[in-house]
């Protein structure tokens, strides 16, 4: 699917946009501050989580509205045979609520099942710091990339955390916890987290084999490999978790002879929200950490056309990909490389920039569009 219809009310910076495109480039410019970026981000709330700047709902509210958000996108499949009506999904949040409300062609339903309708994934600034920044932010980034792959991800990591949450506060009752109600607990527990331990290595399996695919790649090749954040002594095979008898036993004994020291420190210390993604170039055989500025970027990038791959390859059509601000950082060489990869995936792409000359051989066929300090939309 792609997006043929975007519409932002009192979103961030918009009160009313509008705009419509098509599938393959999408380009916004104008300086800085116009809202390029926040329509961007509104598309990539459009999935599971909290789209990429992870803000709260009350930061997305426009300061002068009336305390609530909307945001609505019509899709259209990329390639159809006879009639196919376009599918309406859209997030919102009323004034006063506490939570937001997603629909789908105006039927309420859950977050999670927005990735039934469309995969999203993009790149911003804020991720040049990816390999630099502690494990809970590389664990957010792959748990991204396995729910492209595996939609259903979402709502086992949801299961699993609800249910550490209610262990770690069971631990911490000064009158002692029931070990019959935590056995109940970390069974639950077990029962995600087996699912979630083998989405997560079946996406690095699966992406590792893409980027060895990409040899005449003009980004920097990675070599991948996952801490599970727990010491599994056997890689999980099969071809689902459920054909996996003996890892949920063995999380279990893990957890309950952890009781004692989980709840002197007041959290579950292993388990699969511990996990980490480590990443190394694979040329110069150095962990990702200790590369050039220039080097881990190319690396990210490298990374996120192989997820493309992948996604199309499994799905059967490639997401919708959002690049904020990418264009600048490259030679004018590899942008042009760059531009021509994206449009040979045949998805649609977003993309923003502050020079419109950044985009110059970006093709004649791409959408294009300019935002001015009253964030009125007009073609370039």
């Amino acid at each position: 699917m792609f997006i043929s219809g975007l519409s932002l009310t009192d979103f961030r910076s918009h009160k009313k946009t509008q705009l419509q495109a098509d599938a393959g480039l999408v380009i916004l410019t104008g300086e800085n501050g116009v809202g390029k970026t926040n329509i961007l981000e509104a598309i990539s709330l459009l999935s599971p989580g909290r789209g990429f700047r992870g803000s709260q709902l009350s930061d997305l509210i426009r300061r002068e509205g009336e305390g609530g958000f909307a945001i609505s996108a019509k899709l259209h499949p990329l390639a159809v045979s006879g009639v196919v009506d376009p599918v309406t999904i859209g997030i919102g949040l009323t004034p006063k609520a506490s939570s937001r409300q997603v629909r789908v062609n105006g039927v309420a339903t859950s977050a999670n099942s927005l990735s039934e309708w469309l995969a999203i994934l993009w790149l911003t600034p804020a991720m040049d710091r990816l390999f630099l920044e502690g494990a809970s932010v590389r664990r957010r980034f792959l748990d991204r990339l396995t729910l492209t792959i595996f939609p259903s991800h979402a709502r086992h990591y949801t299961r699993y955390e609800a249910a550490m949450r209610q262990r770690n506060k069971l631990l911490a009752e000064e009158k002692g916890y029931d070990p019959l109600w935590l056995d109940g607990l970390e069974q639950m527990m077990a029962e995600q987290a087996a699912n979630i331990i083998f989405f997560r290595q079946q996406l690095v399996q699966q992406l590792s084999e893409q980027i060895n695919q990409q040899e005449d790649s003009p980004f920097a090749k990675a070599d991948l490999f996952l801490d599970d954040g727990i010491e599994i002594t056997e890689p999980l095979g099969g071809a689902s978790a459920d054909q996996q008898p003996d890892i949920m036993p063995y999380l279990q004994n893990i957890w309950q002879k952890s009781r004692s020291r989980d709840a002197a420190i007041g959290r579950t210390l292993q388990g699969p929200h511990r996990a980490d993604l480590k990443v190394a170039h694979h040329a110069k055989s150095m962990p990702a950490d200790q590369t050039s500025t220039g080097e881990q970027k190319a690396l990210l990038l490298g990374l996120i056309l192989a997820q493309v791959n992948l996604i199309t390859e499994k799905n059967g059509q490639p997401p919708v990909l959002l690049l904020d601000e990418v264009a600048a950082h490259l030679d004018p060489s590899r942008r042009e490389i760059l531009f021509e990869i994206l449009r040979s995936k045949g998805g649609q792409v977003w993309m923003s920039g502050t020079e419109s000359s950044l985009f110059d051989k970006a093709g004649s066929s791409a959408c294009r569009f300019h935002l001015d300090k009253e964030q009125i939309l007009t073609d370039f």
